[in-house]
């Protein structure tokens, strides 16, 4: 199989369950605190097709990865309707968490089927296709979550990070703060993609991004290797 091919391959499967599953995880939590709009949608589904956004799920963030930047993506927003929250500030900040929480919880899951297939195929000098496919994917799954969960906790609107500052502020600062959310997804674009492009050595989010990244990377690579030593 082409190198390119095979890389590509084993990308897809672990952006898309790393980006479905962080919207379910804010609609669901949004369920559980009083607000059913995305169950109202059918957007509690872990079909893809229902949250999949083609460009910015996919093709997007296949480019930055095989480029080796940071794993910058979205999916169609669940819909979050804060006024039918029971408790509208509070309920925006665990739901805008529940996100990242999710993708840190499954980047673990994927520490330790990385861990439990290193413990039975270590030993093979040259492992099997399938092996070295599923193996991929897993390492993919941990970098693609760890990036997600980080990346939207950035206290930039319209992500997650910028619903907990929100809730954090005083309220009479939070809506000035909130009018910038329109422009998010824009100035990300051009941080990440643009400048970086035009001035090379400019890259600010991965500088932010990188320490934290390695250092989490560490510690679940210590879980697969720990389980694989057992």
């Amino acid at each position: 199989m082409n190198e390119t091919l095979f890389q590509a391959s084993t990308l897809i499967l672990p952006l898309i369950f790393a980006i479905v599953f962080h919207e379910v995880a804010h609609g669901f939590t949004a369920r559980l605190l009083g607000d059913p709009t995305a169950q109202e949608q059918n957007r509690l589904t872990l079909n893809p097709l229902r949250h999949v956004d083609p460009f910015g799920t996919v093709i997007l963030p296949g480019i930055l990865a095989l480029a080796h930047g940071p794993i910058f993506g979205w999916a169609k927003p669940v819909p979050v309707n804060k006024w039918r929250l029971r408790n509208p500030r509070l309920g925006m900040m665990l739901v805008a968490a529940a996100g990242p929480a999710i993708n840190f919880f499954m980047a673990g899951l994927a520490a330790v089927g990385l861990g439990a297939l290193l413990a039975i195929y270590g030993e093979v000098t040259e492992p099997s296709l399938p092996a070295r496919f599923v193996a991929a994917n897993l390492m993919n799954f941990i970098t693609v979550n760890i990036f997600l969960a980080l990346f939207n906790l950035l206290p930039i609107p319209p992500f997650d990070g910028s619903h907990i500052v929100e809730g954090l502020l005083p309220r009479s600062i939070a809506p000035v703060y909130a009018r910038f959310h329109k422009w998010g997804i824009l100035a990300m674009i051009l941080l990440i993609v643009v400048l970086p492009w035009a001035v090379p050595g400019f890259n600010p989010v991965s500088k932010v991004l990188l320490p934290p990244y390695e250092w989490l990377a560490s510690k679940y690579l210590a879980i697969a290797a720990g389980i694989a030593g057992a």
